[in-house]
């Protein structure tokens, strides 16, 4: 089993705050890239997260006629609670916040979460474009989780444990020939980061926010309730990336540094490298993706489950 070691309730409070801190650097980098392709110094475009806090913190909240304000909280809420959730299973080199039995099957139930604070941050305004954001990501969720599920399946199997600690612990094991599993599993890897860019609402996977739709589901979100959301898509992000590390990039080994260190250095290697990517590749309409995630994800991912498969029953 993995040698991790649950810490004192306490410690979220540090978990939140280098969440926060993460989430900060990826949102500074995105504006810092896209200042660069407007032909702007990228600072400029770095200071820009600081910026839109302190207007979105003097900003009124707009209210819209028979808006559900239950529901809207709801959903402003948990996507200020959800990465946290994420990373509360992802060990920061022996430390874990929860050491759960189940904790590949946590996140993935945490990420399932998210179409449900998407689809009420949409029907809550009781407004036409935030209702059709959230009708276009629930077109395209489906298409991404299956594939995303199938390739956290992989790397569980090949440790034979859904405890995180256990399959990061594997891969620097005698069992894991001190491989990573992105190196054999490079197919699950893909279509995992696929996923995170779904779940998080960003990039070329972000019909529920995007310009399409007149900015969707945040459309009609203003002042607090909007930098939480903004702020909770950076931390599922950067919760994604952070799940990464313990299921394909082997945790927190590596030379010379501390385990902690090298968890929170491939972390934020990962975040950025998905923040660069999500800025090259274009918006993907819901209909597109529905075909792509049917038809080539969810095959690549069940083949690349199949190979694994075949693996262990070799070794074994």
């Amino acid at each position: 089993m993995g040698d991790v070691v649950q810490v004192a309730a306490p410690w979220v409070l540090l978990a939140a705050v280098l969440l926060g801190v993460a989430a900060l650097g990826v949102t500074a980098l995105d504006g810092a890239l896209a200042a660069r392709a407007a032909g702007r110094p990228a600072s400029v475009g770095a200071q820009h997260p600081l910026v839109e806090t302190a207007r979105l913190l003097r900003q009124r909240r707009r209210t819209t006629v028979a808006a559900d304000t239950l529901l809207r909280h709801v959903a402003v809420g948990g996507f200020a609670v959800a990465p946290l959730l994420m990373v509360a299973v992802v060990p920061l080199g022996e430390w874990v916040l929860a050491d759960a039995s189940v904790g590949v099957v946590w996140f993935n139930a945490v990420d399932v979460l998210v179409w449900v604070l998407v689809w009420l941050a949409g029907w809550g305004p009781n407004a036409a474009w935030s209702l059709t954001g959230g009708y276009r990501f629930l077109a395209q969720a489906m298409a991404y989780e299956l594939p995303l599920m199938f390739s956290l399946t992989a790397p569980a199997l090949a440790a034979g444990s859904l405890r995180v600690g256990d399959v990061a612990a594997a891969q620097s094991g005698a069992a894991g020939a001190g491989l990573p599993y992105v190196v054999w599993m490079p197919v699950a890897f893909v279509v995992y980061c696929t996923g995170v860019l779904a779940f998080s609402v960003r990039g070329p996977l972000s019909p529920a926010g995007g310009p399409a739709t007149s900015g969707g589901v945040l459309a009609e979100l203003s002042g607090v309730d909007r930098l939480l959301v903004l702020a909770g898509r950076a931390g599922l992000l950067v919760a994604g990336a952070a799940f990464a590390v313990p299921l394909f990039l082997g945790g927190g080994s590596g030379p010379l540094l501390p385990g902690w260190l090298w968890v929170l250095v491939k972390t934020a290697l990962l975040a950025a490298a998905l923040v660069v990517v999500r800025r090259k590749l274009p918006d993907v309409r819901p209909d597109r993706f529905l075909a792509l995630g049917w038809s080539v994800l969810l095959p690549a991912a069940l083949l690349q489950l199949l190979l694994v498969s075949v693996v262990v029953v070799v070794r074994s």
